[in-house]
């Protein structure tokens, strides 16, 4: 049983750091050289839409998967302190994603429908910085198992 909760701990991860990590370091350098700002602000509320749905269902597998296996092995007093380092980042990037979700992305939206492509150029620039964070603590995390 822990093997397949931790094969879906790990997929779930994998889904989100990896969707970041495309969307940051290829799609975006891409979609700055050949979009204009309003093709490019529709292109990403798109691309938000369509991969936030797998950040939720990443987060709540995670969540569920995480504290069962840690359940499974005894609690929380046994843990390693790899176990705490990875949770604790992991908790800092669910908010950030949080934040993100809830206040620059759901603007950025109203932006574009506004068609105020300033503001939505803005929005894009908060996003793609706290999304650059959060892959790096995600790549961080994943690291974190074999450094410590």
């Amino acid at each position: 049983m822990i093997n397949y909760l931790v094969m879906l701990h790990v997929v779930a991860v994998v889904i989100w750091v990896g969707g970041m990590l495309f969307a940051h370091m290829q799609l975006r350098p891409v979609a700055a050289d050949l979009l204009e700002p309003p093709v490019r602000l529709k292109l990403w509320v798109g691309v938000f839409g369509r991969f936030f749905p797998w950040v939720w269902a990443s987060i709540i597998t995670i969540l569920i998967t995480g504290f069962w296996i840690i359940n499974i092995i005894g609690g929380f007093k046994g843990l390693g302190m790899h176990i705490n380092v990875m949770m604790t980042i992991g908790f800092i990037m669910m908010l950030i994603f949080f934040h993100v979700f809830f206040g620059p992305y759901r603007r950025l939206k109203q932006a574009v429908v506004a068609e105020d492509w300033p503001a939505g150029g803005a929005k894009l620039a908060q996003i793609r910085t706290l999304i650059g964070i959060n892959m790096l603590l995600g790549v961080l995390a994943v690291a974190i198992r074999y450094i410590l």
